[in-house]
């Protein structure tokens, strides 16, 4: 197929977008659109909030793996994805590579190994936009056979402003037919808490610091930059954080929090 912004179905597509009312409809063809300028095996549209828990607004995963990959993601373990963080931060790039954005050890963490991993994506390219005070909306399109190339980079940012266009008319009809006020924050509040206070009866609170850190996958090193402490400090608080918790491995510190998670 040739990939080209003048073709037809480029043009059938973005017509699609602009005479579509619904956001499931606008969503839909969208998608389309994005097929025409590259291949992807799946998609995601998510509302990130700073006060709730994650809504996903359109995918096209399989049913199994959405309850796989989405029905677990949702429970907890988003507050340990880096898309999570980039997308409640204030300065953030609008269209970026999600392997650009990960922390130096993320590959080794185990959340890496328990929720990304399993998604057998190879690549993956994110659009961010922001759509209130409070949310931002993340459009993932994944690849699992072959990385993206130059050229289809190159394609994804010329498609930016109308994907951007699309993502917020979404928005304004989900918003429309779904009440913010009727959104359960009880679940993000709990959730947040827990990881907040993790390890909070037996662990000091730098040690509680340095173990949130561990769990979203940074390094001993880059912990030491972040808090503009010494390596060597770091290596300390982390044999301490570990004895106390009575482990010897980041799996078992992962374990302990999804366990304290799922109590929430």
């Amino acid at each position: 197929m040739q990939y080209r912004l003048d073709s037809p179905d480029w043009h059938t597509a973005v017509a699609g977008i602009i005479s579509s009312t619904d956001d499931q409809s606008v969503a839909a063809a969208l998608i389309d659109a994005i097929g025409t300028i590259v291949d992807h095996e799946g998609t995601c549209l998510i509302a990130f909030h700073t006060d709730a828990s994650p809504e996903v607004l359109h995918h096209t995963l399989e049913p199994e793996g959405e309850k796989h990959y989405l029905g677990r993601y949702l429970a907890g373990p988003y507050l340990l994805d880096p898309l999570y963080q980039l997308a409640l931060r204030k300065n953030k790039p609008t269209l970026c590579r999600f392997r650009d954005e990960l922390p130096d050890r993320f590959r080794s963490s185990e959340y890496y190994r328990q929720y990304c991993e399993r998604t057998h994506l190879l690549d993956e390219m994110d659009f961010l936009g922001d759509v209130s005070d409070s949310t931002t909306l993340v459009l993932v399109v994944g690849r699992r056979k072959r990385m993206f190339n130059k050229s289809e980079l190159t394609r994804l940012g010329r498609i930016e402003p109308v994907v951007q266009a699309a993502i917020r008319k979404i928005w304004s009809s989900w918003a429309t037919r779904t009440n913010a006020s009727d959104r359960d924050d009880s679940m993000h509040r709990r959730l947040t808490r827990c990881f907040e206070k993790f390890g909070q009866s037996v662990l000091t609170d730098r040690e509680r610091q340095i173990s949130q850190f561990l769990l979203r996958g940074h390094s001993s090193k880059a912990i030491a930059r972040f808090l503009d402490i010494a390596p060597g400090t770091v290596m300390v608080h982390k044999r301490n954080l570990f004895s106390k918790l009575g482990i010897t491995s980041q799996y078992e510190l992962f374990s302990i929090f999804i366990d304290d998670l799922g109590k929430s």
